[in-house]
């Protein structure tokens, strides 16, 4: 549970520093307000973990750690070149790994569970993403071919920096691990791919 909490703190704390930073692309001041308000919810999360780890006795930095390398050679390799892109990275590859946390946290015991599912809340950022790319894809369908291309690139680098992580925390692995056989393990990545093509319809965009 440590782990995951950590894992999830410097995630909520990456995505506030995004959307801040996102938000100087943003077309209008509305859309600023608008990414502005979301950054500050993600850092709402941010303090909830921080505050849970606190109680549990556990240094929040000291969580946060095995996580930063990971993490953060993922939003390097995918660094968004223009408004649109950033969008399609929050929306696509932020639900991907929330879908993987919230399967992890069905292992949980109910009130860390709760916790969990609380923080991967969506913060009003979906129907946004949505709302924009869907706009701009009809105003120009040229934009659809480069986004698609653009969430495919952003699965392959979140799935390879998964691996990272998996391969070298084993107690996240172990809540996997104990669901049980293969079949049901690949069951839960079938979820997660089904959810990421239902995300990517909903952008207009092809999987």
């Amino acid at each position: 549970m440590v782990d995951l909490l950590g894992l999830l703190a410097f995630g909520e704390l990456t995505a506030f520093e995004r959307m801040a930073t996102d938000a100087r692309m943003a077309p209008t001041l509305a859309d600023k307000i608008e990414l502005g308000r979301m950054a500050a919810a993600e850092f709402a999360h941010f303090e909830a973990i921080g505050n849970e780890l606190h109680r549990l006795g556990v240094d929040l930095e000291q969580a946060m750690a095995p996580f930063v390398s990971a993490l953060t050679a993922f939003h390097n390799l995918t660094a968004p070149s223009d408004w649109l892109e950033s969008l399609v990275k929050a929306y696509v590859g932020d639900n991907i790994a929330a879908d993987f946390y919230r399967e992890i946290a069905g292992r949980l015991e109910p009130e860390p569970r709760s916790l969990v599912l609380s923080v991967l809340a969506d913060t009003g950022h979906a129907a946004f993403a949505v709302e924009r790319v869907r706009a701009a894809i009809a105003s120009n369908p040229v934009m659809a071919g480069r986004l698609a291309l653009w969430a495919r690139r952003l699965v392959g680098e979140a799935l390879t920096q998964a691996q990272r992580v998996a391969a070298d925390r084993d107690a996240l692995t172990g809540l996997l691990a104990g669901v049980g056989d293969l079949e049901e393990i690949a069951e839960i990545f079938n979820r997660i791919m089904a959810a990421h093509r239902q995300r990517m319809a909903a952008l207009g965009l092809s999987a």
